[in-house]
């Protein structure tokens, strides 16, 4: 196959690097090259019409939600994304504080402001202290078992009900209080779903679950939208590097292209786009999402993956977390409030539920974050994780609306709560070059696939090729679904070509 080589490439000299997915790993990536004079012809291959990827932040009611990436996770001095995001001047003296950088979190949430039971009524703030106290005793557990030959179940989730199991059994309360205790505990497993990006914690596997690391520094947001920080990126790269709406259909790996333009010149990789666009090049970047790359294995790779690196890709896990915000004229909830909950009453860890999707999808609902005030509006943010997550996406705004109104005056027992005005709300399953929200080790994989996730291509030879190299949150090992993660790994990317290419070069420091 040879390149159109039309409006691929500027002929001439030197490397040619693509890098594919013009997310924070692929930006990382490409500011890192594009300061180094060894890769001159560099060039970012996007998808979509903008940058980002799964940052996302969006003008709506009068201000700026995130319908993607919410927080900085630990903000503090080893949080790249922290230390980019100070340097820009994107974050506030509340979260650039030397206090906020010191609390450790444990990578816990923190407890509900109010707390509603869906057929109405408050539940006990302190009965709820006392279940997330428990459950999240359990978490920690489950992140001893690293080092263990072998763990006592395959998951988390089975290891926590487990658990759970033997402490119900030695509660004293009358039965109400011991069914709402469960229901609580259920409201914690499913945020622990929008936790990890599962659909069940059954899903996760227990022995690599305290790989995961979670660096010390309070969560924090963005006060003008994380899409700041991808934006600077771009704005510091040459003019010519960023290329949108070119999604790729297949990556020719392993071969000898040429291109009309520069006659005798050989390139072992050509990236074909989705509109017949062929681009050659020496390296290629690849940072897609883990739940794009699932999809398109069989058709993206040609010749096609080592066995090895295809059933590493099928092995991790993806899946789906979205939000659902809500636009209110006026407030319900207190002022001051931040975190509502809704317990769903006859709901229960130890028992296997499978409701109809259509009526009972929201029962995966955590319940709601109140955001920071907006000029003319009042805004509730729900999260909603796993297969009832995706069964959302199916369903109308209008729908959607319908059931949370449905479901708030119920919580909260006011029948006459108004509507909300608006409703918006994520779509991640049904994007096309996103296929989910994130990654997590599923039951049957190790942190070792996410290592033969990050190889490059091909394998073994003498000296590295690097023909095609990977990046990613996926490609993580300790901080697989965060965006720190996703930069590290593009960075990580970066300095195994400037390494090869340049052998004199001092690796760059870790932290900027």
């Amino acid at each position: 196959m040879q390149s159109s080589g039309g409006d691929a490439e500027a002929p001439g000299c030197g490397l040619r690097v693509l890098v594919v997915g013009g997310g924070i790993a692929g930006l990382g990536a490409a500011q890192r090259l594009c300061r180094h004079p060894a890769f001159p012809h560099l060039r970012v291959l996007e998808a979509t019409a903008r940058a980002g990827g799964r940052i996302r932040s969006e003008r709506s009611f009068g201000g700026v939600v995130e319908v993607g990436a919410h927080w900085i996770h630990g903000p503090s001095q080893g949080n790249p994304v922290f230390q980019l995001a100070a340097k820009y001047g994107l974050l506030g003296e509340k979260e650039l504080s030397a206090e906020n950088q010191l609390v450790e979190t444990g990578g816990h949430v923190g407890l509900p402001s109010v707390s509603y039971a869906s057929s109405g009524g408050s539940v006990s703030l302190e009965l709820v202290a006392e279940m997330a106290n428990l459950f999240y005793s359990l978490i920690d557990q489950t992140r001893e078992f690293l080092h263990v030959a072998e763990t006592p179940v395959p998951s988390v989730g089975e290891y926590l009900k487990k658990e759970l199991s033997q402490h119900a059994a030695r509660w004293t309360e009358d039965e109400g209080t011991r069914k709402l205790k469960l229901a609580i505990l259920n409201s914690f497993f499913n945020l622990e779903c929008c936790v990890s990006g599962t659909h069940s914690m059954d899903l996760v596997a227990l022995a690599p679950f305290g790989e995961y690391t979670v660096l010390p520094g309070l969560d924090c947001t963005f006060p003008g939208g994380y899409q700041g920080l991808p934006d600077h990126i771009v704005a510091s790269l040459p003019q010519d590097v960023m290329t949108f709406n070119k999604p790729v259909k297949t990556v020719h790996w392993n071969g000898s292209f040429q291109e009309a333009v520069s006659p005798g010149e050989t390139f072992p990789v050509l990236v074909e786009c989705e509109d017949g666009t062929c681009f050659p090049a020496h390296h290629v970047v690849l940072t897609v999402p883990l739940g794009f790359l699932k999809e398109r294995l069989d058709t993206f790779f040609e010749p096609p993956l080592p066995t090895e690196k295809a059933e590493a890709i099928r092995k991790v896990g993806f899946g789906t977390n979205n939000k659902i915000f809500l636009e209110f004229a006026e407030p319900f909830w207190e002022p001051g409030c931040q975190h509502i909950q809704v317990v769903w009453e006859d709901a229960s860890p130890l028992q296997d539920a499978a409701p109809a999707m259509r009526d009972a999808w929201f029962r995966k609902l955590i319940g709601f974050l109140v955001l920071p005030s907006f000029p003319s509006a009042h805004v509730l943010c729900g999260f909603i994780a796993g297969l009832e997550s995706e069964f959302m996406e199916t369903l109308s705004d209008a729908e959607v609306l319908q059931a949370l109104t449905h479901v708030l005056r119920r919580a909260t027992g006011n029948p006459q709560l108004p509507a909300p005005r608006a409703v918006l709300r994520s779509c991640w399953h049904s994007a096309p070059y996103t296929r989910g929200s994130y990654s997590y080790v599923a039951v049957g994989s190790t942190g070792d696939d996410i290592d033969l996730l990050a190889q490059p291509l091909p394998v073994g030879g003498e000296k590295p090729q690097l023909q095609i190299l990977f990046a990613g949150e996926a490609t993580h090992r300790m901080f697989y679904s965060t965006t720190h993660g996703a930069l590290l790994s593009g960075w990580r990317e970066a300095d195994r070509l400037i390494a090869l290419r340049d052998p004199q070069a001092r690796p760059p420091e870790p932290r900027l």
